[in-house]
């Protein structure tokens, strides 16, 4: 599969049949929160995680792709994505509403985008995660999301063989706490891949975790 980096919480991820997934599309402007460039792409299926404009600009994707939200079991395109309902904060979502998690396969590797999550997740929700290879997971920290350390200790329970940060503060975007510094000084085997998309096989998923920070395509 390829997986690029759009920006924010977007994603790009293509199977090996040329199928086209778009996580979490974002809204350019947003009163100068958000500074990437517009999506522009085509896509076979969007996810959104949760209705705020940062994540749910579906128009932005052209296509006529099928549109996934919300929790529970979703097929479209000839894959099935798992919704599994979360919370944007540490307040049941009193604060910034709700979250899903999406969980999916592509070419028999098992994905998982975290979305806007704001909280730890509870023995039940870790074990519908089972088995993820490839996380999305933002590291911006609270209040937006889950503070960066609990965003390495819930990619450490899970144990996937790689990640994706997203959603951290950088030109593109200004908001978030953290930025790629504080993920390196936290996790200094984390590595700046120096591109925007990478290629991988299941194969590529036998060396130890990787933490591997893609450039913004946008």
């Amino acid at each position: 599969m390829k997986v690029e980096w759009i920006g924010h919480a977007c994603f790009c991820i293509t199977n090996r049949e040329g199928v086209k997934i778009i996580t979490d599309p974002y809204e350019t402007g947003l009163g100068g929160l958000i500074k990437y460039g517009p999506v522009n792409e085509t896509a076979d299926v969007v996810t959104i995680s949760h209705e705020h404009g940062d994540h749910n600009h579906v128009s932005a994707v052209s296509g006529s792709p099928a549109i996934v939200r919300g929790a529970g079991k979703t097929r479209a395109k000839g894959l099935e994505f798992r919704g599994i309902a979360s919370h944007h904060d540490q307040a049941k979502g009193a604060q910034r509403g709700a979250n899903t998690i999406f969980t999916f396969e592509v070419d028999g590797i098992r994905l998982t985008h975290l979305g806007d999550l704001g909280h730890s997740l509870s023995t039940r929700q870790l074990a519908e995660l089972e088995g993820t290879e490839i996380l999305f997971a933002p590291t911006g920290g609270a209040p937006a999301t889950l503070d960066l350390e609990e965003a390495v200790n819930l990619w450490e329970s899970l144990g996937p063989r790689v990640v994706f940060p997203m959603h951290f503060r950088n030109a593109g975007c200004t908001f978030p706490k953290h930025d790629i510094d504080d993920l390196l000084s936290l996790r200094p085997d984390a590595k700046k891949a120096m591109t925007s998309s990478i290629l991988l096989t299941k194969d590529d998923l036998l060396v130890p975790v990787q933490i591997l920070i893609l450039d913004p395509s946008r």
